[in-house]
């Protein structure tokens, strides 16, 4: 499905050219002639993006601005703002008013459509957050009221160019500023990999004598597995005309030439470290509720939901290698009488401490689920029968040995029953997968019904 632009531009000439240029790159658009129908078009059908003239005849265009970002159905749509003036003043007004570009009329189109496809991206990748998401009560998060202090790497071919420009930074944000080389940057990549030790924000200031040296880091830099995720400015000669719109394709988050101020500059950097830290945010909190749908949140084990496909992985191993594998269903015994005579929480704590010996007494390779109240099931991939007996036996004597302390101070003897089944390897399908588990649950049931706190075997057809 194509992108629609929102293209504001009270004259029709403008407006029919944008269009053009746009239809022809594959978007859809949606025109507006004057603020107030740009706001009305934006609340009704959400465009991907606007594109903002800022000399409107009704609204000022920065009033226009401000309205979108205090709109909750509209201020996370990125926004291009065009001018007529190039004064620095101006431009540092659109910026505070919120728009994502400011760009001078008329635009370089092959710069207008890589940064058109750039902001697309970011906000396709999350960093512009969707603000339809449903946010239920209690659970919305908190907004952050301190901002720790970020780190910018100011990368240049020569030091006095690098020093130069901390000198216009150093005052005007209160983020960390350290000078790399670009040898430097590159031998930081590699041995930051994975230690929270690389910059956030990387500005690549290129002095015109080798454009092509500071594209090839920035491809570097937004290739590689540990700066992908930092926010990459290119400054310079590599970053207007026809190499800024080659730079935003390479994947750089911005792109300023030669005469960008030193106030503009600290302005898009603050920016650039903002919404990489929102960005931040939003895959930590994609990576916790991917935990959260494997896991069950009171013991850290895998849940039901996650032990399904990984039988189903086991089998199709097994099958493949010729090996066996077991399953083993096991269950706490007359657990209902802890939670009766202790209460829930003393319940709880038993399950916590059953799941940390049952890791305890496996293998890293074996896959440990919670898959009931108090039952679990493990998967022992490559496990014969004699294995399967001897790692099953071990845990039910384990649970046997010795008693589990509440933090009440008091000890409770916790006994375990567990059905074991082993699939020899040649069998077919879900069918093996579900039969197996089947069994292995038959054979629980034939341990309760002996008395509990033991273990019974079968071997799958």
């Amino acid at each position: 499905m194509s992108a629609r632009i929102l293209i504001v531009d009270d004259v029709a000439a403008n407006r029919i050219v944008h269009q053009a240029r746009l239809s022809a790159a594959c978007y859809d658009t949606v025109l507006a002639c004057d603020g107030a129908t740009c706001l009305a078009i934006a609340r009704q059908d959400r465009p991907d993006l606007v594109l903002l003239d800022l000399d409107l005849p009704d609204i000022s265009g920065l009033e226009v601005l401000r309205t979108l970002r205090r709109d909750p159905q509209c201020r996370d749509i990125p926004v291009i703002a065009l001018t007529a003036t190039s004064a620095p003043a101006d431009r540092l007004a659109a910026f505070a008013a919120g728009a994502d570009e400011v760009m001078d009329r008329p635009a370089n189109e092959r710069v207008l459509l890589a940064r058109l496809r750039n902001l697309l991206r970011l906000k396709a990748e999350g960093e512009f957050p969707a603000t339809d998401s449903i946010a239920l009560a209690g659970l919305a998060e908190a907004p952050a009221v301190f901002e720790p202090q970020g780190t910018i790497a100011l990368v240049a071919p020569f030091a006095a160019c690098a020093d130069g420009l901390r000198a216009s930074l150093a005052g005007q944000v209160r983020d960390r500023l350290v000078v790399l080389s670009r040898r430097e940057a590159l031998a930081d990549i590699a041995a930051g990999e994975g230690d929270g030790t690389l910059p956030d924000v990387f500005i690549l200031a290129d002095d015109g004598r080798n454009p092509a040296a500071t594209l090839r880091l920035l491809s570097e830099l937004k290739s590689h597995q540990s700066t992908r995720y930092a926010a990459v400015c290119v400054m310079g000669p590599a970053g207007e005309g026809d190499e800024a719109a080659m730079a935003f394709d390479l994947g750089a988050d911005d792109a300023v030439g030669t005469s960008i101020t030193p106030e503009e500059l600290a302005l898009r950097t603050r920016g650039l470290l903002r919404r990489k830290r929102q960005s931040d945010r939003h895959r930590a909190r994609m990576q916790d509720g991917l935990r959260l749908a494997m896991l069950d949140p009171l013991t850290g084990l895998y849940n039901r939901r996650f032990v399904g496909p990984q039988l189903a992985a086991a089998a199709a191993r097994a099958r493949a290698e010729g090996t066996p594998f077991a399953v083993m269903v096991m269950d706490l015994d007359r657990f209902k009488q802890v939670n009766d005579l202790y209460g829930h929480a003393a319940g709880d704590q038993v399950l916590v401490e059953v799941a940390r010996r049952l890791t305890a007494n496996l293998r890293d390779t074996d896959v440990l689920a919670r898959v009931g109240g108090e039952e679990f099931l493990a998967i022992l991939p490559g496990s014969c029968m004699m294995n399967a007996r001897r790692v099953a036996e071990r845990l039910c004597q384990m649970m046997d040995d010795a008693p589990i302390r509440l933090l009440s101070g008091e000890q409770l003897h916790v006994t375990m029953s567990i059905g074991v089944a082993v699939a020899r390897g040649d069998g077919g399908g879900d069918m093996l997968v579900d039969g197996l588990v089947e069994q292995a649950d038959l054979a629980l049931l034939e341990s309760k019904g002996a008395g509990r706190n033991q273990v019974t075997y079968r071997m799958s057809a």
